[in-house]
């Protein structure tokens, strides 16, 4: 059966000595068997990390148990002819009457490695070609929304009925066109000019974003109650953008009553859960994957203005912080907008 399996099988002595390989292993690193077989374990581990592997070795036999190798780290393996490749493997304890013995898969993931970084390539063309595409329309646009706005200024008293109404039309599909493409351009920078993950006291950037809503929430009548946040391993512009976006819905989709909008966050080990609660319109929840996908609109425009950008840049910013966004609602009854994030180092 051992030697059947589609991926390497290595058991190891608490010496670090191989004891036992399968076929595949010999496929994997160009090694006969007999050429590895009484080997130290650091025969086919790239050189770079040789050094301090007999520590990592002894720290594992010390603590054995079923677990992934590396966590949270990219492991190589090396070739018999010093090429390296991307691997997973799983470590398992096996006790004997000969003492303790490691069993090691090593699966071969160079081409799902190959696959990610296609798509991370592609990825990052698309956010260039978004972020160019989007900066070099605003030009064009504003000249166009500038001349009809000077048209409806200079001209309304001069044309029929039907000729001010066409000016007006063309005034506002230019203004929802700047719109959308100022929304595209915010969304393509999430990725191009985004800056590094520090410390970031999360109150400091829910009190930026409720500065910038101030307006509107006042309009609203909106009653905003929030807990003690923490201090998590943030990009701040992006998290206070995050909460503009998030806290700015609440507060515009509101039902026939002020809004009321909680903010709060509680500790789920290495992570922060955040939530943002309210009493507004709610959703279906056959909605909940559609409302984060890119200009993806629930209600028409008469009814709530926006782009149907806000919530796809929400989930862009979680992810890009190695988070997760999600909703729990239904229609009419309210709405709460949870997301992760890792929490800052203690020092």
């Amino acid at each position: 059966m051992v030697e059947s399996v589609p991926h390497g099988v290595v058991m190891v002595d608490g010496s670090g000595e191989i004891v036992f390989v399968n076929r595949q292993t010999e496929r994997l690193f160009g090694y006969a068997r007999e050429a590895l077989l009484g080997q130290p374990i650091e025969r086919i581990v790239p050189t770079r990390f040789r050094e301090r592997h007999p520590e990592f070795r002894a720290t594992y036999f010390a603590d054995p148990q079923a677990r992934a190798m590396g966590a949270g780290r990219d492991l190589f393996g090396r070739r018999k002819d010093g090429t390296e490749i991307p691997v997973e493997i799983g470590l398992n304890p096996i006790e004997t009457d000969e003492g303790l013995f490691v069993l090691a898969s090593v699966v071969d993931i160079s081409a799902r490695k190959r696959a990610e970084e296609e798509l991370r390539r592609s990825n990052e063309e698309l956010e260039r070609f978004a972020y160019v595409a989007s900066h070099d329309l605003q030009e064009p646009l504003r000249t166009v929304t500038s001349y009809v706005q000077l048209l409806a200024r200079r001209y309304r008293d001069k044309l029929d009925a039907d000729a001010g109404e066409f000016i007006e039309f063309a005034v506002q599909g230019a203004m929802r066109m700047q719109r959308l493409i100022e929304d595209l351009l915010a969304f393509s920078r999430v990725g191009t000019r985004a800056a590094a993950l520090v410390p970031t006291d999360a109150n400091a950037a829910l009190d930026a974003a409720l500065e910038n809503l101030k307006a509107a929430a006042g309009e609203a009548g909106a009653t905003l109650t929030r807990g003690p946040l923490p201090t998590v391993l943030a990009d701040p512009v992006q998290l206070g953008q995050l909460f503009t976006n998030l806290v700015g819905n609440a507060v515009k989709f509101r039902g026939t009553e002020p809004p009321r909008v909680q903010i709060g966050a509680e500790r789920d080990g290495t992570q922060w859960v955040f939530r943002v609660r309210d009493n507004g319109i709610g959703i279906d929840p056959q909605y909940f994957e559609r409302i984060f996908v890119i200009f993806q609109r629930l209600h028409g425009r008469n009814e709530y203005p926006g782009t149907g950008i806000g919530l796809a840049v929400c989930r862009k910013i979680v992810e890009r912080h190695g988070g997760r966004i999600w909703v729990e609602s239904e229609e009419g009854g309210g709405a709460t907008f949870s997301f992760t994030l890792s929490a800052a180092p203690e020092t």
